[in-house]
């Protein structure tokens, strides 16, 4: 039985509609934008136990503004009501999310969190912002409460700010990350009293990730818990216009998105603020987007929680390595923890062009916008001009377009069995089909009958008639094979999932041959070898072969959708009729828009020449690896496997090693590791790679110096 379910916290969200310690009135307006956006539902969509528990809105004076003691005695009342409704929602277990309005709120906030705390520790506190917020109303160039809240917090300034219940917090467990503007009477206040400032230019030189590591390390070692206030100017303002103060040459957004997620991994995170959204300067959309974004990435579930919802609520039908992911660019993958891993699988070869390639997402959101689905009762405009594309591109007259590669493969076999009744004359229900042994085309019933992986069959009988497996790479054993019945030989160029398995040299080549001479159709499984990735449009030009027919899949689908086609001549493809074979979605215009820009991105970046000349440098360095436990490297363009020892550790081990160092591959068959990037990967992350590869090895091999345990 898996274990229960068990929920992360809950996040209950406070909003501060103030705008008494701001220059302008904007601020004000950010949390019921927020609320009116539906935030809440938005964290919830990203497993965020959100609701709503407070909405503060007090009555801003108009301008010009009053005097200092009226603004800040309008603010303490203010500071007080939002401290006892964060210390309220913290005594309850729950984590506040607090939304500004200006920055005053903070010295509310914060010591709300702290008094809650009181009896278990203290209070640590990253301050993400691009000043230093340490006035007070005599050292004050502006008069802007806005610019006191953390000297507040300190213990320094007016009593109005600094008198509210609960502990002041220690400076030795604060941490400004992200300066860039400030006088130096709160530089001065600040370097006095002991606070460590991460300026922007070693946020810049080190990278946030490293600065926000040493921040954590301050706020929470001598501690029982902390804090994290996010204030939006801390962003580039080019990036992020929609806050009170634009100050340029600020953090990279998503950068920061990226670093707060590992906040959720941290049992004592008390709370959250995000301060200074302005909607009225958000045009498009996007601040609040990034507010969204930022909540989520810190409150959102963990790794372990989402892995335990996976296992409670779906079928284990996976095993999957220790991690999940939130998102992809180019050749990298971060996880919910914020960390960063090189993409050596690609999918199976569907991410060929890398995570959100900007062509492939353009064409998809535009064609989305347009028309995604007419089913093929109608033609729609983008289809005839997808399979013009890809018929030109490899050579065939027709091409039938459907959604996996396994439905292609599907598709294959009813094309080969009703060519060989009605055109080569074989008895009906009689014809048969060669395939090889420890082939992989897919999981269908009929698909895993022919299948010698006792695993894909077990369980799932009786399986179809009508096939007859040789082993993989020997032609002989194709001719022997051969009947009168016989209507084709579907086999891969390259056995993927078998273990990156190549045939020897030749014997594809023999077996077009032995396939013409006996009338029998050659149908290739491209699904992942095809379009570039052994550095050939397809696996079987390494030969100068031409098959029959041509099954294509995975990287058709740009990494975005599920595109697949069938591949053949009209002296086969003419079998079909209207009615013979479908799909509601195969060849819907969403579908061919994506799959006619990836062609077009094939062609235009050269991928295929690339994987050849990156693949053949790639296949030697790993093949200059010394050590005990690989028995063999192989491969083709960039499609390699790595076939360890077993007797000394297995392939799941070793990938799982690799993880852990941020590299991502995945195990086949428990002996071999296969390395696939996508096709626009460059020498240098391919040279980190090699470099992991091999570290990894020689630590595995003193862990298992012996037989495996």
């Amino acid at each position: 039985m898996p274990a229960p379910f068990v929920p992360s916290r809950p996040v209950h969200i406070v909003g501060v509609g103030s705008c008494l310690g701001a220059p302008i009135f904007g601020p004000a307006a950010g949390p019921r934008a927020l609320r009116a956006l539906g935030l809440d539902a938005q964290l919830r969509q990203r497993g965020v136990r959100a609701r709503w528990e407070a909405l503060f809105e007090p009555s801003a004076p108009k301008p010009p503004h009053p005097p200092m003691p009226e603004r800040l005695a309008l603010v303490s009342n203010l500071l007080h009501d939002l401290a006892d409704s964060v210390a309220g929602i913290c005594d309850e277990g729950a984590i506040p999310l607090v939304l500004g309005g200006d920055h005053a709120i903070g010295a509310g906030t914060w010591r709300g969190v702290a008094r809650s705390l009181a009896p278990r520790g203290k209070l640590g506190l990253i301050w993400i912002d691009a000043h230093l917020d340490a006035h007070t109303e005599r050292t004050t160039h502006t008069g802007n409460i806005h610019g006191m809240p953390l000297s507040a917090l300190l213990g320094v300034g007016h009593e109005a700010l600094t008198g509210l219940p609960g502990p002041h917090l220690d400076p030795a467990h604060v941490a400004i990350v992200g300066a860039r503007s400030w006088e130096p009477e709160e530089l001065e206040l600040l370097q006095k009293l002991g606070v460590k400032i991460f300026f922007m230019p070693e946020v810049q030189s080190r990278g946030l990730p490293a600065v926000l590591c040493e921040a954590m390390t301050i706020a929470r070692e001598g501690t029982a818990g902390f804090g994290v206030s996010v204030d939006l100017d801390s962003i580039d303002c080019a990036a992020l216009p929609a806050t009170t103060c634009l100050v340029p040459d600020g953090l990279d957004p998503q950068e920061l998105v990226d670093a707060l997620h590992g906040l959720r991994s941290c049992a004592d995170l008390m709370a959250l603020e995000i301060v200074e959204y302005v909607p009225e300067r958000d045009r498009d959309g996007s601040g609040a987007g990034w507010v969204r974004d930022i909540a989520a990435a810190a409150l959102g579930p963990t790794t372990a929680q989402l892995r335990q919802r996976e296992d409670t609520f779906g079928a284990r039908n996976y095993a999957p390595l220790p991690v999940v992911f939130t998102r992809g660019e180019g050749v990298w993958l971060w996880d919910v923890e914020g960390r960063r891993y090189l993409d050596m699988m690609s999918a199976y070869s569907a991410v060929s062009f890398g995570h959100s390639h900007p062509r492939l997402v353009r064409a998809l959101t535009e064609q989305a916008s347009r028309l995604a689905l007419t089913s093929r009762a109608y033609s729609n405009d983008r289809l005839p001009l997808m399979l013009e594309r890809l018929s030109a591109l490899l050579g065939y007259d027709r091409a039938l377009p459907v959604n996996t590669g396994l439905e292609a493969v599907e598709t294959a076999i009813k094309a080969a069995r009703k060519w060989a009744y009605k055109l080569k004359g074989v008895a009906d229900g009689q014809a048969e089909i060669i395939v090889c042994a420890n082939n992989f085309h897919g999981r269908s019933t009929t698909i895993v009958g022919f299948s010698s992986e006792a695993q894909y069959r077990d369980g799932f009988g009786p399986f179809a008639p009508g096939f007859c497996s040789i082993p993989y790479g020997d032609a002989a054993a194709l001719e022997a094979a051969i009947t009168p019945n016989t209507a084709a030989f579907l086999f891969e160029p390259i056995q993927g999932e078998g273990g990156i398995v190549i045939p020897p040299a030749g014997w594809l080549a023999r077996c077009a041959e032995i396939c013409r001479q006996h009338n029998v159709l050659l149908i290739a499984d491209e699904v992942q070898t095809g379009l570039g990735r052994t550095g050939r449009l397809l696996a079987c030009e390494h030969e100068g072969v031409r098959p029959d027919g041509v099954i294509l899949g995975k990287a058709l689908g740009g990494g975005l959708l599920p595109v697949s086609a069938f591949l053949a001549n009209d002296a086969l493809m003419q079998v079909f009729r209207p009615g013979d074979h479908g799909s509601t979605f195969g060849g819907n215009p969403l579908a061919s828009a994506v799959a006619d820009e990836a062609l077009r991105l094939l062609a235009d970046e050269r991928l295929a020449e690339r994987a050849a000349r990156l693949g053949e440098a790639f296949l030697a360095r790993l093949q200059a690896i010394e050590s005990p436990l690989i028995r063999e490297v192989r491969g083709r363009g960039l499609l390699i496997g790595m076939e360890l020892d077993t007797r000394r550790v297995n392939a799941r081990t070793a990938a799982e090693w690799l993880l852990a160092r941020g590299l991502m591959t995945k195990d086949t068959h428990d002996s071999v590791l296969r390395f696939a990037p996508p096709l626009i990967v460059g020498e240098p992350e391919l040279e980190w790679a090699a470099e992991v590869i091999e570290d990894a090895l020689a630590d595995l091999a003193t862990r298992f110096p012996g037989a495996q345990a």
